[in-house]
């Protein structure tokens, strides 16, 4: 029996402070995207969080969860960029509020070409308000990339409405376009990070081309030069990455102050900016 290829797709979270894309996330994955002590005492995202489940055994969705408040855009624009399908997140007791609209024109400005509105919260109200806030929903996308996009309410305390949404996930993820794992290798760091054992580790999702352990690598600007030591695709060791992968590069020959969020890892030599 032929094994069917599997299709990495990243998906992002996008919405207002307190909508729930954290809660959503780990309703769907069982991943603590929150990882930082600030993060937990207060109860906010503050940085990028990521997790990652399968849908079958031809689907691979590795999430990038973002800060819903106004003071972490940066950090949102950050997770943003290798996004192939956006969760617009609106909680249903609120509806549309300042970030949504903020968020909403980032993914429009980087070109994101799908994605599903998931209205969150639905055991704090009654249907009619579902009803109301999904029509408020569908007249605030009408004329965009999410005009006549899935709408789906759920609710991540009870489970209400998820199987639902991990259906039109994968259907869209079936529809989205794979990135190409034949271009030349491209790494957008996110994530910089001393590991005691281990050294220079860089997180961030491969946007094109592949990338293995031993293999030479440059950051750019600058074209500093570090080789792979270790690597591991959505957690988990592995000689090799491809594009459409959350990826983490354990480097030597580096210092992670020598890294920050902003730089490509790029193959040596193959790249020139400008």
């Amino acid at each position: 029996m032929k094994s069917v290829p599997m299709r990495n797709i990243i998906v992002g979270t996008a919405g207002h402070i307190d909508h729930g894309k954290t809660a959503l996330v780990r309703a769907l994955t069982g991943i603590e995207t929150d990882r930082l002590e600030e993060e937990k005492r207060r109860g906010i995202s503050i940085d990028l969080g990521f997790a990652h489940m399968d849908l079958e055994n031809d689907v691979r969705l590795g999430f990038v969860d973002v800060p819903g408040h106004e003071r972490f855009v940066k950090n949102m624009l950050a997770g943003a960029g290798g996004v192939d399908i956006v969760l617009l997140v609106i909680g249903a007791d609120e509806s549309i509020k300042p970030q949504t609209r903020e968020h909403f024109e980032i993914c429009r400005l980087l070109g994101i070409g799908a994605g599903v509105v998931v209205l969150t919260k639905k055991d704090l109200v009654d249907e009619e308000l579902v009803e109301l806030v999904r029509m408020e929903a569908e007249e605030f996308v009408a004329g965009s990339f999410l005009d006549g996009a899935p709408c789906v309410a759920v609710s991540a305390k009870t489970g209400e409405g998820l199987e639902e949404l991990k259906r039109v996930l994968r259907a869209q993820a079936l529809a989205a376009s794979v990135k190409s794992a034949a271009g030349h290798f491209r790494l957008p760091v996110d994530r910089s990070f001393s590991m005691k054992g281990f050294g220079t580790v860089v997180t961030g999702t491969l946007i094109s081309g592949a990338v293995r352990l031993e293999q030479e690598v440059e950051a750019q600007p600058g074209g500093l030069r570090m080789r792979v030591r270790g690597l591991q695709v959505h957690g988990a060791k592995a000689d090799k990455a491809v594009a459409g992968q959350r990826t983490a590069l354990n480097l030597t020959g580096v210092e992670p102050s020598d890294l920050r969020r902003g730089l490509m890892l790029v193959e040596p030599g193959g790249f020139r900016t400008s």
